[in-house]
């Protein structure tokens, strides 16, 4: 109760995502390892443990704290993320890119085709889909672009260390055709160490992140009894995608250089496209229903050696 108070109080407070970020900002001198426990205890409602964590929701804060190589700043960027994946075979699951801009003034919108998607490259939620851009304001475009770029929101919202490095860029995408709902699947697989334990299945998302509803499933796409708070749960029969063992497949090879990652995939008409590789999973700031879900992954996820713990832990 206690949690749910202080969040309610954060969102009513707060209720702009441009004043939380300025928040955000005016506490980064805040040592990592001390913002994590804070943010950790609000929005879980438990205490952080660095040194032994247990959780699986623990362990991505440690890995924030302790698991920083160069190969996770690249994977981290959507853009640069596409050569680690050409590098390992899987070019093909691409989706084709129109155009990338390191600055908001020079995006070309001439250019462009008539639909796009348009995104950061670093960061979460930023992006935008247009069908006909002869609709839309370009100015408008350019300016929210423009934002974008500024924001630090990976690294100073959850302290994600992949973000840190990361040089943010405007990334014009084709636009992938929706279901026959007029929905985008995504299928995100947990792999740790080149091995896939399970996976969700998202819907109702792309266009509004809190309209989402997720299922849980093993490897063999049986479902499983376990949700996440934030998210409404995905109820019915849920079909096994035509392209899953490719998507399987991919996810094996494709996280197999790390401890976890979290690597996601759109079904488009039966074909796997590649979405991207996510070290942190909703920054690990989010509850599993029933709880013991948190243990189970937690015990999947076995944390590397030869890495110290930080001593802001």
């Amino acid at each position: 109760m206690l949690r749910l108070f202080l969040i309610n109080c954060y969102k009513r407070l707060l209720k702009s995502q441009d004043k939380r970020l300025k928040i955000y900002k005016a506490l980064r001198w805040l040592p990592d390892g001390l913002m994590l426990r804070i943010q950790y205890r609000i929005k879980t409602g438990y205490r952080l443990n660095l040194r032994n964590p247990k959780r699986y929701t623990e362990k991505l804060q440690w890995y924030k704290l302790n698991y920083r190589t160069p190969l996770l700043t690249r994977c981290s960027d959507k853009y640069t993320v596409r050569g680690y994946v050409r590098s390992k075979g899987y070019g093909k699951l691409l989706n084709k890119i129109y155009a990338v801009y390191n600055s908001a003034d020079d995006i070309d919108f001439d250019k462009l085709p008539d639909s796009f998607a348009m995104k950061c490259s670093c960061g979460s939620g930023m992006n935008y889909f247009v069908t006909d851009k002869k609709k839309e304001n370009l100015d408008n475009l350019k300016r929210m672009a423009a934002g974008w770029l500024k924001q630090d929101t990976g690294y100073i919202i959850g302290r994600e260390w992949g973000y840190k490095n990361c040089r943010p860029r405007i990334i014009f995408e084709r636009l992938l055709p929706r279901n026959a709902e007029g929905d985008l699947p995504d299928y995100k697989f947990f792999c740790f160490y080149g091995k896939v334990y399970c996976l969700y299945k998202m819907v109702d998302y792309v266009d509004n992140h809190s309209n989402g509803r997720l299922a849980f499933f093993d490897r063999n796409f049986n479902k499983l009894p376990y949700y996440r708070q934030d998210y409404k749960p995905l109820t019915g029969k849920q079909e096994k995608p035509a392209c899953f063992d490719e998507m399987l497949k991919a996810a094996e090879v494709l996280s197999k250089d790390f401890p976890h990652v979290r690597v996601d995939f759109y079904d488009i008409e039966g074909k796997a496209v590649f979405g991207e590789m996510t070290f942190y999973n909703a920054s690990g700031f989010f509850r599993f229903e029933p709880d013991e879900f948190d243990f189970i992954l937690g015990e999947q996820f076995k944390l590397p050696k030869g890495f110290i713990q930080s001593l802001e832990a």
